[in-house]
């Protein structure tokens, strides 16, 4: 196969650019790639497709395109970080502001305004928080004492209308939502809180992972899109360890493994654990996923 120059036609589709991409050579045909493996993952009847992503892209409007992406049915399980929670519940109820990477931090901090690269988060939409969560831990805890965090998450979010809810599409679908690192988040810092005055609260974490498990197991194949690293892209791969990994894996990353760190460990590596199946269909693209991820779902509606 030979490389080819890319032509822009006036009209022309994303996928059509997207097809070219798998002629232009360095990352634009491990993009092409991953599209392709995303639309077999999304054709195989038989597979247990898993979407993982990290808190920050939640702040961003990435939101809305992973809760299409979820609602179009191309997803059976969602993987994340209790900061995914914290930002999708906010912003069902109040916005977030665009600010600069270049502000400054410390009129911001005095100002009561917190940054994410370049989104603001006012204090006020933490306390918005506490009193959208409080009421529903009371709730929960009078009708039982123990709740796994997939149970919280759905009780969470009986009240949301904003339709760009990715727990809202989740709900739609009966997608369920696996926190691992809950408690990391905002929420995890509600729900002690809450737990000071509640001593017999417990939240079972161990049951969610039971019944991920069981759904990797008896699943006739798996795969996964993951955006970005950390707890949300290990938890997804090592649970397949289970089953001798996955059989699908689609990275979209900015992270580099010459540090030796999960979040920068490519498909490759996770052969070595049996996270990734040796003769799995994978790709790893690199780039900010406000820019990748769109375009490789916007690839997909042909």
């Amino acid at each position: 196969m030979n490389v080819k120059d890319i032509t822009i036609k006036k009209g022309m589709k994303v996928n059509e650019l997207a097809e070219q991409f798998s002629t232009t050579g360095f990352q634009a045909s491990e993009f092409s790639r991953a599209v392709e493996v995303m639309d077999a993952m999304r054709s195989d009847k038989q597979c247990l497709r898993i979407f993982a992503f990290t808190a920050n892209m939640v702040a961003s409007g990435l939101r809305g395109v992973f809760a299409q992406y979820i609602r179009e049915g191309n997803v059976d399980a969602v993987i994340t970080t209790g900061g995914s929670i914290d930002h999708d519940l906010i912003r069902a109820y109040a916005p977030y502001e665009m600010g600069s990477f270049a502000a400054d931090d410390i009129a911001l901090h005095k100002k009561g305004i917190n940054r994410i690269g370049n989104i603001l988060v006012p204090n006020a939409r933490y306390e918005l928080l506490e009193k959208k969560v409080q009421p529903v831990f009371k709730k929960m805890h009078e009708k039982q004492h123990i709740i796994t965090p997939s149970s919280l998450v759905t009780e969470l979010t009986a009240g949301i209308k904003d339709k760009n809810s990715i727990m809202k599409a989740c709900l739609e679908r009966h997608v369920p939502i696996y926190s691992p690192n809950i408690l990391d988040s905002a929420l995890g810092l509600q729900l002690y809180f809450f737990k000071q005055d509640h001593a017999g609260f417990v939240l079972d974490e161990l049951k969610d992972m039971r019944t991920l498990g069981n759904s990797i197991i008896t699943a006739k194949r798996t795969g996964a899109v993951i955006l970005g690293g950390g707890t949300a892209k290990h938890f997804t791969i090592a649970s397949n360890i289970l089953r001798g990994g996955l059989d699908y894996a689609a990275y979209f990353t900015t992270a580099q493994e010459y540090d030796g760190s999960l979040s920068g460990a490519r498909v490759q590596e996770a052969k070595s654990w049996g996270k990734v199946g040796e003769k799995a269909r994978s790709a790893c693209v690199y780039g900010d996923a406000t820019i990748t991820f769109p375009l490789a779902v916007a690839s997909l509606e042909i």
